[in-house]
């Protein structure tokens, strides 16, 4: 079985943004992230991984045996654009995204230019009903903190 690639680590996350991070802008939006994420979420930034920035994490077991942690909610301030770790597909999360904003959609993020393209309040919604639902489906981290 191929070990996760995405664990935890100890880097601090404030050295990751002022080493990885070269766009002002972008490191004044890292901070907010990272301001509402723990406020959502309850828990302190962790690095996982070289690049994602996480809040809580949860345990997953998929039928094939592939198993791991992850992050409850998180983000990465990658160079092109920004990949939110905050959606869980629900009926309310499509819903939610209708009146989102400026994004794209991939297999299990959302990509964003910055965060002024987006609706804070959409956003915080989306990340509680993520939560709500790795609460009710996974071993979650929530209770761990």
């Amino acid at each position: 079985m191929a070990k996760n690639k995405t664990t935890q680590t100890e880097v601090g996350v404030y050295d990751f943004i002022n080493s990885y991070v070269d766009n002002e802008q972008k490191k004044i939006d890292s901070l907010e992230f990272i301001e509402l994420m723990s406020e959502w979420s309850g828990f302190e930034p962790k690095m996982w991984g070289p690049t994602i920035i996480g809040f809580g994490s949860y345990h997953y077991k998929y039928a094939s045996g592939h198993e791991g942690d992850a992050p409850i909610l998180g983000f990465s301030p990658r160079k092109a654009q920004f990949s939110l770790y905050v959606y869980s597909k629900t009926d309310k999360s499509d819903a939610l995204l209708k009146d989102f904003g400026k994004f794209k959609m991939g297999k299990a993020c959302i990509y964003i230019k910055k965060l002024v393209d987006i609706d804070i309040s959409i956003l915080e919604q989306l990340c509680k009903e993520s939560i709500a639902y790795l609460n009710e489906h996974h071993e979650c981290g929530a209770c761990r903190k």
